[in-house]
Protein backbone atom coordinates (compact mmCIF):
# COMPACT_ATOMS: atom_id res chain seq x y z
CA UNK A 1 0.00 0.00 0.00
CA UNK A 2 1.35 3.33 -0.56
CA UNK A 3 2.17 5.52 1.98
CA UNK A 4 1.78 9.36 2.11
CA UNK A 5 3.95 11.59 4.69
CA UNK A 6 6.72 12.54 5.87
CA UNK A 7 9.87 11.51 8.26
CA UNK A 8 12.06 13.50 10.27
CA UNK A 9 15.01 12.02 9.52
CA UNK A 10 18.88 12.78 11.04
CA UNK A 11 20.94 12.64 8.92
CA UNK A 12 24.91 11.82 9.82
CA UNK A 13 28.01 13.06 8.74
CA UNK A 14 29.31 11.40 5.88
CA UNK A 15 26.79 10.34 4.49
CA UNK A 16 25.25 11.92 1.33
CA UNK A 17 20.97 13.05 1.19
CA UNK A 18 20.37 10.63 -1.71
CA UNK A 19 22.12 8.39 0.11
CA UNK A 20 19.28 8.26 3.00
CA UNK A 21 16.58 8.38 0.22
CA UNK A 22 18.14 5.56 -1.20
CA UNK A 23 18.03 3.51 1.89
CA UNK A 24 14.05 4.62 2.70
CA UNK A 25 12.93 3.54 -0.77
CA UNK A 26 14.59 0.10 -0.34
CA UNK A 27 13.51 -0.57 2.92
CA UNK A 28 9.98 0.75 2.58
CA UNK A 29 9.22 -0.33 -0.88
CA UNK A 30 7.53 2.74 -1.76
CA UNK A 31 8.08 4.00 -5.24
CA UNK A 32 7.70 8.52 -4.84
CA UNK A 33 10.69 9.07 -2.04
CA UNK A 34 12.16 12.26 -2.05
CA UNK A 35 14.24 14.74 0.36
CA UNK A 36 13.43 18.41 1.68
CA UNK A 37 16.37 20.10 1.09
CA UNK A 38 19.97 18.68 0.39
CA UNK A 39 22.41 18.44 3.46
CA UNK A 40 26.02 18.44 2.60
CA UNK A 41 27.65 15.14 3.22
CA UNK A 42 29.97 16.80 5.58
CA UNK A 43 26.41 17.98 7.67
CA UNK A 44 24.43 16.34 9.42
CA UNK A 45 20.72 17.08 11.10
CA UNK A 46 17.53 17.19 9.88
CA UNK A 47 16.64 16.03 6.60
CA UNK A 48 12.45 15.28 6.40
CA UNK A 49 12.14 12.44 3.48
CA UNK A 50 9.21 13.02 1.77
CA UNK A 51 6.84 9.74 0.82
CA UNK A 52 4.20 9.54 -2.10
CA UNK A 53 2.08 12.13 -2.53
CA UNK A 54 4.19 14.16 0.31
CA UNK A 55 6.83 14.95 -2.29
CA UNK A 56 4.73 17.63 -3.79
CA UNK A 57 5.37 19.68 -0.52
CA UNK A 58 9.02 19.38 -0.99
CA UNK A 59 8.91 23.15 -2.09
CA UNK A 60 7.48 24.18 0.63
CA UNK A 61 9.81 22.35 3.14
CA UNK A 62 12.49 24.64 0.86
CA UNK A 63 10.97 28.26 1.48
CA UNK A 64 11.10 26.85 5.20
CA UNK A 65 12.84 28.89 7.69
CA UNK A 66 16.25 26.34 8.71
CA UNK A 67 18.33 26.83 11.60
CA UNK A 68 21.90 25.94 11.92
CA UNK A 69 24.68 25.09 14.19
CA UNK A 70 27.58 25.76 12.18
CA UNK A 71 31.87 25.51 13.59
CA UNK A 72 34.23 27.90 11.43
CA UNK A 73 37.83 27.81 11.56
CA UNK A 74 39.47 31.21 11.22
CA UNK A 75 43.02 31.59 8.89
CA UNK A 76 42.25 28.63 6.69
CA UNK A 77 40.60 29.02 3.32
CA UNK A 78 39.50 25.74 1.17
CA UNK A 79 38.39 25.58 -2.32
CA UNK A 80 35.27 23.90 -1.19
CA UNK A 81 34.88 26.28 1.63
CA UNK A 82 34.49 23.57 4.29
CA UNK A 83 37.03 20.99 5.66
CA UNK A 84 36.79 18.39 2.93
CA UNK A 85 38.82 20.70 0.09
CA UNK A 86 42.26 21.91 -0.19
CA UNK A 87 43.69 25.13 1.74
CA UNK A 88 43.93 27.66 -1.06
CA UNK A 89 44.97 30.53 1.86
CA UNK A 90 46.45 31.08 5.15
CA UNK A 91 45.92 34.10 7.58
CA UNK A 92 46.42 34.82 10.60
CA UNK A 93 43.60 35.18 13.21
CA UNK A 94 45.24 36.25 16.31
CA UNK A 95 43.87 39.50 15.91
CA UNK A 96 40.23 38.89 15.86
CA UNK A 97 38.65 39.81 18.52
CA UNK A 98 34.94 38.19 20.01
CA UNK A 99 33.83 42.23 18.87
CA UNK A 100 35.78 42.03 15.77
CA UNK A 101 33.77 39.15 14.85
CA UNK A 102 30.73 40.84 16.04
CA UNK A 103 31.15 43.47 13.90
CA UNK A 104 31.50 41.62 11.00
CA UNK A 105 28.43 39.44 11.58
CA UNK A 106 26.67 42.48 11.72
CA UNK A 107 26.89 42.68 7.89
CA UNK A 108 25.92 39.45 7.43
CA UNK A 109 22.08 39.64 8.96
CA UNK A 110 18.92 40.63 7.16
CA UNK A 111 18.96 40.35 3.59
CA UNK A 112 22.23 39.33 1.81
CA UNK A 113 23.64 38.33 -1.59
CA UNK A 114 25.79 35.03 -1.34
CA UNK A 115 27.89 33.45 -4.15
CA UNK A 116 27.33 29.74 -4.54
CA UNK A 117 30.15 27.63 -3.44
CA UNK A 118 31.77 25.33 -7.07
CA UNK A 119 31.31 22.54 -4.91
CA UNK A 120 27.42 22.79 -5.13
CA UNK A 121 24.44 20.69 -6.32
CA UNK A 122 23.69 23.37 -8.89
CA UNK A 123 23.40 23.11 -12.27
CA UNK A 124 25.12 24.39 -14.95
CA UNK A 125 24.04 24.02 -18.75
CA UNK A 126 22.89 20.36 -17.74
CA UNK A 127 25.88 19.34 -15.46
CA UNK A 128 26.21 20.11 -11.35
CA UNK A 129 29.04 22.46 -10.39
CA UNK A 130 30.69 19.85 -8.56
CA UNK A 131 30.96 17.42 -11.21
CA UNK A 132 32.93 20.72 -13.50
CA UNK A 133 34.90 21.21 -9.89
CA UNK A 134 35.99 17.61 -9.56
CA UNK A 135 37.04 18.06 -13.80
CA UNK A 136 39.24 21.43 -12.80
CA UNK A 137 36.51 23.51 -14.51
CA UNK A 138 35.71 27.09 -12.37
CA UNK A 139 32.51 28.71 -14.12
CA UNK A 140 31.04 32.51 -13.17
CA UNK A 141 28.04 31.90 -10.77
CA UNK A 142 25.68 34.71 -10.35
CA UNK A 143 24.96 35.93 -6.78
CA UNK A 144 21.85 34.57 -5.44
CA UNK A 145 19.69 36.76 -2.28
CA UNK A 146 18.84 35.17 0.80
CA UNK A 147 17.87 36.38 4.31
CA UNK A 148 19.50 35.37 7.51
CA UNK A 149 16.91 35.99 10.10
CA UNK A 150 19.58 35.29 13.49
CA UNK A 151 23.55 35.04 13.60
CA UNK A 152 25.13 35.17 16.88
CA UNK A 153 27.83 33.33 18.22
CA UNK A 154 27.24 30.59 20.00
CA UNK A 155 30.78 29.59 21.40
CA UNK A 156 34.24 31.65 21.01
CA UNK A 157 37.40 29.38 21.25
CA UNK A 158 39.62 31.10 18.45
CA UNK A 159 40.12 30.07 15.95
CA UNK A 160 37.16 27.56 16.44
CA UNK A 161 33.96 29.57 16.39
CA UNK A 162 30.56 28.50 16.57
CA UNK A 163 27.95 30.13 15.12
CA UNK A 164 23.96 29.59 15.11
CA UNK A 165 22.37 30.66 12.00
CA UNK A 166 18.83 30.94 11.27
CA UNK A 167 18.02 31.57 7.45
CA UNK A 168 15.57 31.42 4.59
CA UNK A 169 15.84 29.87 1.62
CA UNK A 170 18.99 29.24 -0.40
CA UNK A 171 21.46 29.67 2.00
CA UNK A 172 24.97 28.05 1.64
CA UNK A 173 26.62 28.05 5.07
CA UNK A 174 29.89 27.39 3.60
CA UNK A 175 29.54 30.51 1.62
CA UNK A 176 28.76 32.52 4.82
CA UNK A 177 31.91 31.02 6.43
CA UNK A 178 34.41 32.02 3.11
CA UNK A 179 32.85 35.24 3.34
CA UNK A 180 32.83 35.76 7.04
CA UNK A 181 36.71 35.01 6.87
CA UNK A 182 37.29 37.50 3.70
CA UNK A 183 35.44 40.25 5.62
CA UNK A 184 37.55 39.61 8.98
CA UNK A 185 41.14 39.34 5.87
CA UNK A 186 42.15 36.27 7.53
CA UNK A 187 40.08 33.53 5.91
CA UNK A 188 38.15 30.90 7.45
CA UNK A 189 36.19 27.40 6.32
CA UNK A 190 33.19 25.37 7.87
CA UNK A 191 34.67 22.76 9.85
CA UNK A 192 30.97 21.04 10.69
CA UNK A 193 27.62 21.56 10.38
CA UNK A 194 23.98 20.51 12.01
CA UNK A 195 20.68 21.25 11.01
CA UNK A 196 18.96 21.72 13.95
CA UNK A 197 15.40 22.49 12.34
CA UNK A 198 13.30 22.65 9.04
CA UNK A 199 10.38 24.05 9.35
CA UNK A 200 8.63 22.61 11.97
CA UNK A 201 10.70 19.49 12.20
CA UNK A 202 13.04 19.46 14.62
CA UNK A 203 16.55 17.21 15.05
CA UNK A 204 15.45 16.51 18.96
CA UNK A 205 12.48 14.63 17.49
CA UNK A 206 14.45 13.15 14.59
CA UNK A 207 14.67 9.34 13.71
CA UNK A 208 18.39 7.97 13.05
CA UNK A 209 18.78 5.41 9.92
CA UNK A 210 19.65 2.91 12.18
CA UNK A 211 16.47 3.60 14.28
CA UNK A 212 14.37 3.74 11.28
CA UNK A 213 15.54 0.57 10.01
CA UNK A 214 15.10 -1.48 13.16
CA UNK A 215 11.18 -0.01 12.56
CA UNK A 216 10.86 -1.04 9.17
CA UNK A 217 12.00 -4.53 10.61
CA UNK A 218 9.50 -4.18 12.95
CA UNK A 219 6.65 -3.43 11.12
CA UNK A 220 6.05 0.07 12.74
CA UNK A 221 7.79 2.91 10.40
CA UNK A 222 4.17 4.20 9.39
CA UNK A 223 3.98 5.37 13.23
CA UNK A 224 7.08 7.82 12.38
CA UNK A 225 5.74 9.15 9.22
CA UNK A 226 3.93 12.64 9.90
CA UNK A 227 0.65 13.72 8.12
CA UNK A 228 1.45 15.39 4.45
CA UNK A 229 -0.20 18.91 5.59
CA UNK A 230 2.34 19.12 8.91
CA UNK A 231 4.80 21.35 7.18
CA UNK A 232 1.91 23.48 5.78
CA UNK A 233 -0.11 24.00 9.12
CA UNK A 234 1.52 27.96 9.25
CA UNK A 235 -1.04 28.45 6.48
CA UNK A 236 -4.55 29.54 7.04
CA UNK A 237 -7.04 26.59 6.69
CA UNK A 238 -9.94 26.69 5.06
CA UNK A 239 -12.77 23.83 5.10
CA UNK A 240 -14.58 23.73 1.29
CA UNK A 241 -17.83 22.00 0.45
CA UNK A 242 -18.82 19.41 -1.97
CA UNK A 243 -19.35 21.56 -5.49
CA UNK A 244 -15.83 23.69 -4.25
CA UNK A 245 -13.83 20.68 -4.06
CA UNK A 246 -14.72 19.17 -7.27
CA UNK A 247 -14.00 22.55 -8.63
CA UNK A 248 -10.79 22.15 -6.93
CA UNK A 249 -9.59 19.07 -7.63
CA UNK A 250 -10.22 19.37 -11.46
CA UNK A 251 -8.02 22.48 -11.26
CA UNK A 252 -10.63 25.40 -11.51
CA UNK A 253 -10.34 28.47 -9.02
CA UNK A 254 -12.96 28.73 -6.76
CA UNK A 255 -13.91 31.57 -4.01
CA UNK A 256 -12.24 32.12 -0.44
CA UNK A 257 -14.61 34.10 1.81
CA UNK A 258 -12.70 35.94 4.65
CA UNK A 259 -14.71 35.25 7.47
CA UNK A 260 -15.87 32.75 10.43
CA UNK A 261 -18.29 30.79 8.54
CA UNK A 262 -19.99 31.54 5.20
CA UNK A 263 -23.59 29.88 5.49
CA UNK A 264 -23.57 29.71 1.33
CA UNK A 265 -19.80 30.17 0.48
CA UNK A 266 -17.92 27.93 -1.47
CA UNK A 267 -15.10 27.84 1.26
CA UNK A 268 -15.19 29.21 4.88
CA UNK A 269 -11.88 29.82 6.73
CA UNK A 270 -11.05 27.70 9.62
CA UNK A 271 -8.30 29.57 11.23
CA UNK A 272 -5.50 32.23 10.50
CA UNK A 273 -2.13 31.51 11.89
CA UNK A 274 -1.74 33.87 15.04
CA UNK A 275 -5.05 35.70 14.23
CA UNK A 276 -3.24 37.73 11.92
CA UNK A 277 -4.22 39.01 8.83
CA UNK A 278 -3.33 37.00 5.39
CA UNK A 279 -0.40 38.44 3.67
CA UNK A 280 1.33 37.67 0.66
CA UNK A 281 1.93 35.18 -0.54
CA UNK A 282 -1.94 34.85 -0.34
CA UNK A 283 -1.97 30.92 0.26
CA UNK A 284 -4.20 28.46 2.01
CA UNK A 285 -4.57 24.59 2.91
CA UNK A 286 -7.80 23.50 1.52
CA UNK A 287 -9.96 20.23 3.22
CA UNK A 288 -13.23 18.56 2.69
CA UNK A 289 -16.02 18.12 5.02
CA UNK A 290 -14.63 14.97 6.23
CA UNK A 291 -11.29 16.15 7.08
CA UNK A 292 -9.42 15.16 4.03
CA UNK A 293 -6.38 17.75 2.98
CA UNK A 294 -7.35 18.47 -0.87
CA UNK A 295 -5.08 20.79 -2.11
CA UNK A 296 -2.68 24.22 -1.40
CA UNK A 297 -4.73 27.46 -2.88
CA UNK A 298 -2.97 30.58 -4.11
CA UNK A 299 -4.09 33.66 -4.87
CA UNK A 300 -3.21 37.06 -6.17
CA UNK A 301 -5.02 38.96 -3.79
CA UNK A 302 -6.98 37.73 -0.64
CA UNK A 303 -10.02 38.39 -2.63
CA UNK A 304 -9.28 35.69 -5.09
CA UNK A 305 -9.88 34.05 -7.39
CA UNK A 306 -8.33 31.31 -5.61
CA UNK A 307 -6.42 28.47 -7.79
CA UNK A 308 -5.12 25.31 -6.66
CA UNK A 309 -1.28 25.06 -6.92
CA UNK A 310 -0.94 21.66 -5.31
CA UNK A 311 -4.15 18.74 -5.23
CA UNK A 312 -3.82 15.97 -3.38
CA UNK A 313 -6.10 13.01 -3.44
CA UNK A 314 -5.89 11.33 0.54
CA UNK A 315 -7.56 9.73 2.89
CA UNK A 316 -9.62 11.34 5.62
CA UNK A 317 -7.36 11.72 8.78
CA UNK A 318 -7.81 10.32 12.26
Amino acid sequence: MGINGILNLYKPSGRTSFDLVRQVKQLTRQKRVGHGGTLDPLASGVLPICIGQATRVTEFLAEATKIYQAEMVLGIATDTYDAEGEVVSRGDPSAITYRKMEEALSSFRGSIKQVPPMYSALKHEGKRLYELARAGITVEREQRETFIHRLEVAKWNPPLVTLDVECGRGAYIRSLAEDLGQALGCGAHLKALIRLKTGPFDVNESVSPDDFAAAVRDNRWEELVYPVDFPLLGMEAAIIDKSAERAATSGQPITVIYADYAKEGRVARLATPGGSSPQPPYRCRAYSLDGRFLAVLTAPTPSGPWAPKKVFSLTAQL
